[in-house]
């Protein structure tokens, strides 16, 4: 059995036969978690909201700007050809951008950013943001479909380390279309890479060192907008839960799950890592919760949803016991944006900061 879409962790692992080692995303799985999760998702059906401290969950997104891709203001004009190094290990010849199918929602994202989306002919079931919604979807649940994508006549292909099976990769390769892998985002430090890794493969260089200023700037201002903690009050404890409610996957993130990045900009502590959870992603058990003792919880919208909201998240067992699940403090980010690490990442960290602390000041 292979997890869909909703229910395997973002970034894991879905190529048959692939393992732990470099293939693996930010939210790779590691085998017992996996087996873990397999075993439970008997149920592989269908999977937001956010919260200030002490209120409940509303049923609200993040705000609808963070659902659209602000693009450069002047679109690019790619040189062409140009020769990369594929992640994972291949050159690759790339002669037109006319045709272009990113495979991740994190590179539609780039490359709409870049001012290239009127070239996008596809998207992956992961790119969720306004300008991306009318293009036909090319997997099937989170697996590519080769054929969908070639039917397209694609000119460049751009995929991740995590994006599989390995039997669709080589098929759109052995049909000489032009496949670059871009190797996952785990943190802050990796958006500056990404952005520069998709415009060199697009013939577009300058507007990627345009975009990786712009959005490094962007960073930069909001994590300035943290808050300083009161006096005696340390940083706050956040826990980052990957549900699946409907398979019945609840999951807390550990060092290696991608969310401690964001979490720190955002002057909190990781938890789950913090009480010394070194892989991705583990089962919650009430012990590991009590361990982690979050202050806040931190959830993609639709793993919220998938529970039936902040009442049904404190039902999970040991939640409630939390200082987090006390005080209802949830605060839940889009699905398609939170770990995108790209372009957007500013909204993502304005969105974090302004969950985690109140605007009137009170309990910081």
């Amino acid at each position: 059995m292979r997890f869909s879409q909703d229910f395997a962790p973002p970034g894991a692992d879905r190529r048959p036969g692939r393992g732990r080692a470099g293939a693996r995303g930010p939210l790779g799985m590691p085998a017992a978690a996996l087996a873990l999760a397999l075993a439970l998702a008997l149920a592989l059906t269908g999977c937001g909201a956010g919260t200030d401290r002490g209120a409940p969950a509303t049923g609200s997104t993040p705000e609808a700007a963070a659902d659209r891709i602000e693009p450069l203001a002047t679109a690019p004009r790619p040189q062409l050809p140009v020769t990369v190094k594929s992640a994972d290990g291949a050159e690759v010849t790339v002669a037109s951008t006319d045709r272009i199918v990113p495979l991740t929602g994190g590179l539609s994202e780039i490359v709409f950013t870049l001012g290239l989306g009127k070239r996008v002919v596809a998207r992956d079931i992961t790119a969720t943001f306004e300008q991306a919604a009318k293009l036909p979807v090319v997997t099937r649940a989170h697996d590519v479909s080769a054929e969908s994508v070639l039917s397209l006549k694609p000119t460049v292909v751009l995929a991740e380390t995590t994006t599989g099976p390995a039997e669709a990769i080589d098929q759109i390769r052995d049909a000489g279309i032009p496949l670059v892998v871009v190797a996952p985002a785990k943190q802050l430090s990796d958006v500056g890479r990404r952005i520069d890794t998709v415009a060199a493969a697009l013939g577009v260089p300058e507007s990627g060192t345009e975009l990786k200023s712009r959005t490094r700037s962007r960073i930069d201002a909001v994590r300035k907008s943290v808050p300083a903690p009161a006096d005696g009050d340390g940083k706050p404890r956040v826990a980052f839960l990957y549900l699946r409610g409907s398979a019945s996957v609840y999951l807390l993130g550990g060092r290696e799950s991608g969310a401690s990045s964001l979490l720190e900009a955002a002057g909190a502590v990781d938890a789950g890592k913090a009480s010394g959870l070194k892989k991705d992603f583990t089962a919650i058990t009430s012990e590991a919760l009590a361990k982690a003792a979050p202050d806040a919880i931190l959830v993609m919208a639709k793993g919220l949803e998938s529970v039936g909201g902040v009442d049904g998240l404190v039902k999970i067992p040991g939640v409630a016991e939390t200082p987090a699940g006390m005080d209802r403090r949830i605060v839940s980010i889009d699905d398609g944006l939170l770990l995108n690490y790209g372009p957007r990442t500013d909204r993502v960290l304005s969105e974090l900061i302004a969950q985690l602390y109140p605007r009137d000041g009170a309990d910081k």
